[in-house]
Formats: C-alpha cells, sequence, structure tokens
C-alpha cells in the first residue's frame, strides 16, 4: 500500500467515522433478520404481508426529492445524520418494548419501518456532502471500498449473530442490538471534525420545490448520472421482488431454522467481504465501468438457483449459502465504483439535491418491487417469482452498455459536470 493510500487508514475523522458505520451496520443485520422473522413466526403474516412490511421499510424514499432539497439548505449536513440515527433508535426500541407489555402487532412493525426508513433518508441525502468533506478525491474509491468493507463484513457476522441472539431471547429482544447501535454511531459521528463549509455552497439560493426540480432535471440531463439511475432502479426493483421472498422462502418451503438462515446468511456474506477488497482492484484490471456492468450481472443472476435448493439441511443451508455469496461480490463490485463514479461526477453544490432525486426513483421503487414479490409469489408461487426476477435484474446490464459509464476506465478520468438546464 502506497504512502497516499495509508494515509487514509490513519485519518482520526475517517476512522471514527467507519467505527461508528461498522457498529450500526452490525446492528442493522440483526434487525433484518429479526423484522420478517418477527412477521413470519410471531406475527403469522403472509407473502403478501411481509411485502407491504418491506415496501415500508423504503416507502419514505418517494419523498427524497424533496428530503434532498430541504438537507441541502442545511449547512450542517454532520448534524442532520446523527439526528436520523437516533430517530431510527427510537423506532426500533420500541418493537422489544412492546413485545414485553404484549401489545405488539403486525401494524406497529409497518410504522416502526416507516419512522426508521425517515430516518434513513434524510441520512442518504445529507451522507454526500458530509463525504466529500471527510475525504479527499483521490480517495473516493478506497473510502468506498473500506466502507464497503465494513457493510459486507456486518454481513457476515450480523446474521450468525443474529441467528443465535433470535433463538436464545427471541426476534423482538435481539432488536435492542439495532437500537443500541443506532446510539453508538450517532455519538462517534458527532465527534467527527469536518470542515462543511467548503461544501454546502449555493445553500440558500431558492425554494424547496424549485431545488428539487432543478436536482431532478440535473439527474436527467447528466449522461452519467441518467443512464446509472435507469440501471439502479430496474435492478433495485428485482432485487427487492427477491428481497421480500428469500427469508420467507427459506423458513418456510426449505424449512430451515432462525439460526440456519442466519449461518447460511452469514457463510454467503463472504462473498460480499471479498468483493468489497476486491472491487478496487478489478475495476483497476477491466476497467471501472466494465466492473460495474460485471457487478450488475452477478447481483442478480445467482437467485434464480434459490429454488433448486434440495436435500438435507446442509444442502438446503449451502444452497442459499452459495447465491448470497456470489450476489454478494456482485453488489460489492457494482456499489463500490458506481458510488465512486457519481462522487466524481456530480457537481459539489448539487450533491444533496442530486442525492435526494436519485433515492426518490431508484429508492422509491423498492416498495413496488417488494408488493409485486408478495403478490406474484402468491398468486404464481415462490420460486417462479425468483426465477423470473433474478433474470429481470440481469438485464439492467443493457442501460450501461450504450452510456458513457460503460467505458470508463477509470475515477482520474472523471471531472464535476455542471448541466445548464439544471440551473
Amino acid at each position: 500500500m502506497s504512502d497516499r493510500e495509508g494515509r487514509l487508514w490513519r485519518d482520526r475523522r475517517f476512522v471514527t467515522y467507519w467505527a461508528g458505520q461498522a457498529v450500526s451496520e452490525l446492528g442493522d443485520r440483526v434487525s433484518e433478520l429479526a423484522v420478517p422473522l418477527i412477521a413470519v413466526t410471531m406475527l403469522h403474516a403472509g407473502a403478501i404481508e411481509v411485502g407491504v412490511l418491506t415496501a415500508a421499510v423504503w416507502a419514505p424514499n418517494l419523498l427524497s426529492l424533496l428530503t434532498g432539497a430541504w438537507v441541502d439548505q442545511r449547512a450542517r449536513k454532520q448534524r442532520l445524520l446523527v439526528a436520523s440515527d437516533l430517530v431510527q433508535a427510537l423506532a426500533v426500541i420500541t418493537v422489544p418494548l412492546a413485545y414485553w407489555t404484549g401489545v405488539l402487532t403486525l401494524g406497529q412493525l409497518v410504522v416502526v419501518a416507516l419512522v426508521a426508513g425517515a430516518g434513513r433518508t434524510i441520512y442518504q441525502t445529507a451522507y454526500p456532502s458530509f463525504f466529500v468533506a471527510l475525504v479527499r478525491r483521490d480517495q473516493y474509491l478506497q473510502a468506498n471500498s473500506l466502507l464497503s468493507t465494513t457493510r459486507s463484513g456486518s454481513f457476515i457476522v450480523g446474521p450468525a449473530v443474529g441467528g443465535v441472539l433470535i433463538q436464545v431471547l427471541t426476534a423482538p429482544v435481539a432488536m435492542v442490538v439495532d437500537a443500541v447501535s443506532f446510539l453508538a454511531s450517532a455519538t462517534l459521528i458527532r465527534q467527527v471534525r469536518v470542515d462543511e463549509l467548503s461544501a454546502t455552497s449555493d445553500a440558500g439560493e431558492g425554494g424547496l420545490w424549485r431545488r428539487a426540480r432543478d436536482g431532478m432535471r440535473y439527474l436527467w440531463s447528466h449522461p452519467y448520472m441518467s443512464a446509472s439511475l435507469r440501471c439502479c432502479t430496474t435492478l433495485n426493483f428485482f432485487s427487492f421482488v427477491v428481497s421480500a421472498l428469500t427469508i420467507l422462502y427459506a423458513s418456510r418451503v426449505l424449512g430451515l431454522s432462525a439460526g440456519v438462515i442466519g449461518l447460511a446468511f452469514g457463510v454467503g456474506s463472504f462473498g460480499g467481504l471479498a468483493g468489497a477488497v476486491l472491487a478496487p482492484r478489478v475495476g483497476r484490471l477491466l476497467g471501472v465501468g466494465r466492473t460495474v456492468a460485471l457487478g450488475c450481472v452477478l447481483f442478480s443472476a445467482p437467485f434464480a438457483a434459490v429454488p433448486l435448493a434440495a436435500g438435507p439441511t446442509w444442502s438446503r443451508a449451502a444452497v442459499l449459502a452459495a447465491v448470497e455469496a456470489v450476489s454478494g461480490v456482485g453488489v460489492m463490485l457494482f456499489d463500490v465504483n458506481l458510488n465512486a463514479v457519481q462522487t466524481a461526477v456530480t457537481a459539489d453544490e448539487m450533491r444533496s439535491r442530486v442525492s435526494g432525486a436519485f433515492s426518490t426513483v431508484n429508492y422509491g421503487i423498492r416498495p413496488l418491487g417488494a408488493l409485486v414479490g408478495g403478490v406474484a409469489g402468491d398468486l404464481v408461487g415462490v420460486g417462479p417469482t425468483m426465477v423470473a426476477a433474478a433474470v429481470g435484474g440481469s438485464l439492467s446490464l443493457l442501460w450501461l452498455v450504450r452510456s458513457p459509464i460503460f467505458g470508463t476506465a477509470s475515477i482520474e478520468d472523471l471531472s464535476p459536470t455542471a448541466v445548464p438546464s439544471a440551473r
């Protein structure tokens, strides 16, 4: 590792934020396993109900366009990151409290998902401006790789720990871990010292609706961002068709226990860890754009193999783990390189607005994908729906082939783009 690369490891500000992100990601993995298991095993939810619950998690992103325009006017994005962590902590802790008092319902889970999702939406729109104030331009790819490595590591440890906690303490009690992780993240982020003013020029111009409109216009006019949006939106729609059904299929069709499901996800997540570590190297070898395209296919295609799982418990769990592993490699090759491209080509004064506009479409499609997955799984069967989604997600590659992203060799070749029509 060169001295230039090594400096990021020794940057106390980055390491402090990185630690907060690591703790929060670990807690999230516990809740991602616990919430659907509460719905399926304790509240007897079916495919449609699980689809609605998954949709509720992402529904607040439909307002990201306005959220991003509002966030863009706030000079201190760091405060918004802290506040969003606190909101999510308060929402999550109500689940074990309701369980202990005997009043836990599916309706409450939906409300918790909506409130926590709203907090996450604020975090996502504030993060890009905070990120460019935290790291230098030449560190974008390395920083994304390190943060994605931590996220991937949480998918290894989190499900396994979550599975054990759920079996020993019950799923609602295990969610205390997620609430505590949000508090820890808020505490650590608050300690980071960054100069945000240099990244928040143009913070006060225009009304909310005008700024939201400008963000969407910039996004659709941008040659890199518009192609990225189309690809990500298609990929996310089909991935959430699968997401709404995977735990339901593993629990009810494959007959796997919470502990075995958590273990399979944990083992499979070594693929995500490997993908996060390898993403910068593969990007340099194949080119950033072609690595994004490869990741797109590897992310989706493996889920067609889930309905093939059969035989003894270890065999069914092994198929689930293998699918998660290959998909994990794909999502990290895709995310690490595409995130760096997006960061490099977006004008500083547009970051929160563009992030909000992007999330409105890209994340806003996720509730629809989850609902379609739930309904299709109920009508035509979970297995066939997962195969169809795997094929559909892989075809999102077509949005990249004729875009400038596909031919991008390295981040150093890119520069922020100003689209005249956005102003």
